[in-house]
């Protein structure tokens, strides 16, 4: 009887979660799997060959051009994760500590302010603001503080790193903030209780616990930016390309689907590694907090 209602509870299971999983098979899979295949056929003149080769994978992995393009691409990334969760570290502190608790839905209204408009628009906006007639070039020409607009603030890394790490701070804000959220209060006021100043409370008791949320901003925040590709080619001007920006190149400039998808799913694994030590970390600290 108990097996017939398990099968039962089983099957409405399974008819509940058919639409999405076929769903997603078709939005994600057929996707990839498309460039899979692309990545193991021959290029062709304005075709693909379908014979089977390796080629592909030998250029994605032992071209100087290509390593050189993916290793700025994990060190761009890199540095916007540090920038941004190091940002949003103490705003999110901020927001759970210190604000009161009628006040804290406000605040993360406010925080989700930047999703209101297109991502494309917030990064055109950026370019206004670091631009040569730019707003901070013409504030400061207009002060007298400089004589000539300055052209090291715009087609750069920095202008990058600072363009995505403003675009992905929510991001990053909103699972610290939940991490910190579920600290039992009682823990940090025993830690005083015991001696500790607060400054050995938060190394010793809140980063651990809140570690958890932290890696999750991390991984939210490193995964789109490795790929992201709007940033790179309006406010790096194109001079400096990022992975996405190689791979639109193979694509559509140089019509090379199948180097285009390998280079593509390279870059998949590569995130993937990093997931996964991500994972790892994230397992880690729950088993600590446990």
């Amino acid at each position: 009887m108990a097996k017939a209602s398990w099968d039962k509870e089983a099957r409405q299971g399974l008819t509940l979660i058919s639409p999405p999983f076929i769903y997603a098979l078709l939005v994600l899979a057929a996707p990839i799997l498309t460039i899979l295949t692309y990545s193991f056929l021959t290029d062709g003149y304005l075709t693909v060959v379908r014979d089977f080769t390796w080629d592909n994978y030998i250029y994605a992995w032992t071209d100087p051009i290509v390593r050189m393009v993916m290793l700025r691409s994990l060190a761009v990334s890199a540095l916007v994760t540090l920038v941004t969760v190091a940002l949003a570290f103490p705003v999110a502190y901020y927001v759970s500590f210190m604000v009161r608790p009628e006040r804290k839905s406000m605040w993360l209204f406010l925080i989700t302010i930047p999703f209101w408009t297109s991502y494309l628009i917030r990064v055109f906006l950026w370019k206004v603001i670091l631009g040569y007639n730019g707003v901070i070039n013409s504030s400061l020409t207009g002060l007298g503080i400089i004589d000539e607009p300055l052209t090291f603030i715009l087609y750069n890394v920095n202008s990058i790193v600072l363009t995505l790490a403003h675009a992905y701070a929510p991001f990053a804000i909103l699972p610290i903030f939940i991490a910190l959220e579920k600290i039992d209060r009682s823990l940090l006021e025993a830690g005083r209780d015991l001696g500790e100043s607060k400054a050995m409370t938060f190394w010793r008791v809140t980063l651990p616990l809140a570690m958890p949320g932290v890696i999750a901003a991390t991984m939210i925040v490193f995964i789109p930016t490795i790929g992201d590709y709007v940033t790179p080619e309006l406010i790096g001007g194109g001079k400096i390309p990022m992975i996405a920006n190689l791979i639109q190149v193979q694509m559509l400039a140089l019509d090379d689907r199948p180097k285009g998808s390998a280079l593509a799913v390279s870059a998949m694994l590569i995130v993937a590694v990093v997931c996964l030590i991500f994972l790892f970390l994230n397992r880690r600290f729950l088993k600590v907090r446990q």
